[in-house]
């Protein structure tokens, strides 16, 4: 592929994530941590923190297909795409220093404008999210330049979730001596993340060219047309179904992270070099994807990579306290996960192309808007399964490690290892019998919208056997 500005798009695009990533790992995988171990809040005001966050989300969720239809209608000599990301980010980051700031609150005070915060930075990090990920598929139409872009896209975001899991434990504290406050400590380090945050954005506005004259125009969308996109779009509910049974799973168990290692493992301080591993991990499969993708289809690496992550969990369940075991049982799961979170985005990103096959319209962020939804969906069941555990345990009300007992310990352990294994094997069983579009059947849908004028003369797709590129017309089919 020869498309113009690939390779800066590429690198501009992915490095546009790390700060995303660190701001939304430091939200969706440290703010039980923060209310339980920072703030130290009565269970009766954690009880209703979970709740709002796990109603919240899933509000904001089902609100997500309406940020996407405002950004498909979106219409400025900037793009659809770049003012969403520019406005998200900056209220993004406001708000996320506010959501690690002790205002003083207590009970009901602190849950009402707890919720009220929730809400709104749900709103505005779906609009820069829907927004960011939308504009992917305007980079390039071909499978593989994809898997490219979203490689290195995933790469990216994993330095950022390996910044703040290799930091989070400690630098807060660090910070926290200097300003005589571990939560005002707590308040610089996401100072720090959300500078990270608007700095990535800067990179993505300004260096990211999108396509021009490959697209056909569409017409503004009405309501009809959002509800059709998704709900017609067979290959998109089954793929919104998948993820959401992946992400509930990968979401229970990195959330309960941190809380392994301190009252299960007793050492909270291997939280860090674990994490760093796991992610570094994840980097390393990323970068070695597309080398697997020329040998195998993309059915192949999911069961793969599902088997892996399965064998990760038992492995880890039954692995005795010791780094060595655990950090096996660790690299399988990542590893896994690593190929099963890149072949979810390319699946999306495909389901595109096949809704505008079917049903006669482009819809970008409509479909794309499932993206955050399914996120969503994952972090909060997620969460609020961690959270009823944390108080079923007891560990919310444990002022030392060694208050939780031993069932308690236990109890978590499969919360944390067993329970995530039905839901990733269930989104693997949904692909493998609902899911089509593979490489024959993308290639038949570019050349039949090349033939009707929906996509550009310049359009190229990589064809199969062989590396060789070439126009594919209808005549092909």
């Amino acid at each position: 592929m020869n498309e113009p500005g690939a390779k800066r798009n590429r690198y501009a695009f992915g490095l546009g994530t790390i700060g995303r990533d660190m701001t939304y790992t430091l939200y969706s995988m440290y703010m039980t941590y923060y209310l339980t171990e920072i703030l130290d809040l009565p269970t009766s005001t954690f009880v209703g923190a979970s709740i709002i966050m796990l109603v919240m989300r899933l509000y904001d969720g089902f609100n997500d297909p309406f940020m996407g239809f405002l950004v498909d209608n979106t219409n400025t000599r900037f793009g659809k795409f770049k003012p969403w990301i520019l406005f998200g980010a900056v209220g993004t980051a406001i708000l996320t220093v506010l959501f690690f700031t002790d205002m003083g609150l207590k009970g009901t005070a602190f849950l009402v404008v707890f919720g009220i915060i929730y809400v709104i930075w749900e709103m505005l990090y779906t609009a820069n999210d829907i927004a960011f990920w939308s504009m992917m598929p305007q980079l390039s139409v071909d499978q593989k330049t994809r898997e490219k872009i979203g490689a290195f896209a995933k790469i990216c975001a994993s330095i950022g979730l390996a910044v703040v899991v290799g930091t989070v434990a400690f630098v807060p504290g660090l910070l926290g001596k200097f300003t005589g406050s571990e939560k005002t400590g707590f308040t610089l380090y996401t100072v720090i993340i959300v500078v990270c945050l608007l700095i990535g954005t800067c990179i993505t506005l300004f260096c990211v060219k999108e396509q021009k004259n490959v697209f056909k125009e569409e017409e503004k969308a009405t309501l009809r047309d959002m509800f059709r996109a998704i709900t017609k779009n067979d290959q998109l509910l089954v793929t919104a179904v998948s993820m959401a049974l992946f992400m509930i799973g990968y979401c229970t168990t990195t959330s309960f992270g941190i809380y392994f290692f301190k009252y299960a493992f007793k050492n909270k301080d291997m939280y860090t070099p674990f994490g760093i591993i796991l992610i570094l991990t994840q980097i390393v499969s990323f970068i070695v994807f597309p080398l697997f993708s020329k040998r195998f289809t993309r059915r192949q690496l999911y069961m793969g990579s599902t088997v892996l992550v399965i064998a990760g969990y038992i492995f880890f369940f039954f692995a005795p306290m010791n780094m060595i075991f655990i950090g096996a049982a660790g690299v399988l799961l990542f590893v896994g996960q690593a190929f099963i979170s890149l072949l979810m985005l390319v699946f999306l990103t495909d389901t595109i192309e096949y809704g505008q096959w079917k049903l006669g319209r482009r819809n970008d962020s409509v479909t794309f808007a499932i993206q955050p939804f399914i996120n969503k969906i994952g972090n909060a069941v997620g969460t609020f399964i961690v959270s009823m555990t944390l108080i079923v345990t007891g560990i919310n009300d444990a002022k030392t490690v060694d208050d939780v007992s031993d069932q308690g310990l236990f109890i978590m352990k499969c919360a944390m290892l067993i329970l995530p294994i039905f839901f990733i094997a269930a989104g693997y069983i949904v692909y493998l019998t609902k899911f089509k579009i593979d490489t024959k059947m993308y290639e038949k849908i570019v050349a039949e919208l090349k033939a009707r004028g929906d996509l550009g003369d310049g359009v190229k797709i990589l064809t199969r056997p062989g590396n060789r590129t070439k126009d594919i017309e209808s005549k092909d089919i």
